[in-house]
């Protein structure tokens, strides 16, 4: 009960933000239900329970529209508001078909985020791909103050999506995205389980590029995955540690030496340390309890 409170608290925000009228309202569904709401979208007949008013005139619907010339309908997610990186996020459709997810920069944070995809999601449209597939940029502007980024839906294929990504495709995504960055190690920066998944091709889809570097230690996605998913097993300090236990035979496929590995794993988890500082978000616990266990004792490594 407490998750569906803040959702609809921040939803609330999100929806005076994005539909601030003036105009007729018109009645929108939060989906599956209010007790557990993850999406609000245009009422349809078949839809249980009360219809909520919101109004279309003037809204960011209105404005892609616009921006795809064409009626826009759009079905906002209803996320946690709990999160560093938090920005509205939303489906543009036409026609019954989706055209666009659609990022909204409400934040100084999210709009640098926002920008940062962009950016390397235009720098990936230029290079030939063959292991990895991206999301392409449709718009990149300004509407009301806020950033609008509306990127190309990926086709998912939504029985794979569930499924856990062979490692042979994993690390052949890992050397590709490493080789964007040219003499210098790229790498995406949130390589976790949610956000890529098989293609019917065989491809690996990757989304959320807005942490996307490049000058990085070779291997620190892999790293990163192994330790998202560890954290749903573990807590982080056992993560933490496995992180650079299991360091040399995790890079080893990538031709990187058990030496190297591990200071690669250290200084992977130095670097989301620093990330979970600049966002001011603490979600692991305080550095001391996770970060320092496992890298103090090879400080000398570092």
């Amino acid at each position: 009960m407490r998750d569906a409170a803040v959702r609809l608290g921040y939803l609330a925000e999100t929806v005076r933000l994005l539909y601030p009228g003036p105009g007729a309202p018109r009645p929108y569904t939060l989906l599956p239900h209010a007790a557990v709401p993850r999406r609000l979208a245009p009422r349809r007949w078949w839809h249980l329970g009360s219809p909520v008013e919101v109004p279309v005139e003037g809204s960011i619907a209105a404005h892609l529209s616009d921006v795809f010339h064409r009626p826009v309908e759009t079905v906002l997610h209803v996320r946690p508001a709990l999160r560093a990186n938090r920005k509205p996020i939303l489906e543009a459709r036409s026609g019954g078909r989706r055209l666009a997810f659609v990022k909204i920069g409400d934040s100084e944070r999210a709009r640098a985020l926002i920008a940062a995809e962009a950016a390397a999601l235009r720098r990936l449209a230029g290079l030939s791909l063959r292991t990895v597939a991206a999301p392409a940029v449709l718009h990149h502007g300004d509407w009301r103050g806020l950033s609008v980024l509306a990127l190309s839906p990926l086709p998912v294929p939504g029985r794979l999506r569930r499924g856990r990504v062979p490692r042979p495709l994993l690390l052949d995504a890992v050397k590709e995205i490493a080789l964007t960055g040219g003499a210098r190690p790229a790498w995406h920066g949130d390589l976790a389980p949610w956000n890529l998944c098989r293609s019917r091709d065989g491809r690996l889809l990757v989304w959320d590029w807005e942490r996307y570097e490049v000058g990085v230690p070779y291997g620190f996605d892999a790293v990163h995955h192994f330790f998202q998913r560890a954290l749903r097993r573990t807590a982080p300090p056992v993560a933490a540690r496995a992180c650079v236990a299991r360091a040399a035979r995790l890079l080893a496929p990538l031709g990187v030496s058990p030496p190297a590995a591990r200071q690669t794993a250290q200084r992977y988890l130095i670097a989301l340390a620093e990330r979970h500082a600049a966002d001011g978000h603490a979600p692991l616990g305080p550095p001391e309890s996770w970060l320092n266990p496992a890298v103090d004792h090879e400080e000398l490594l570092i």
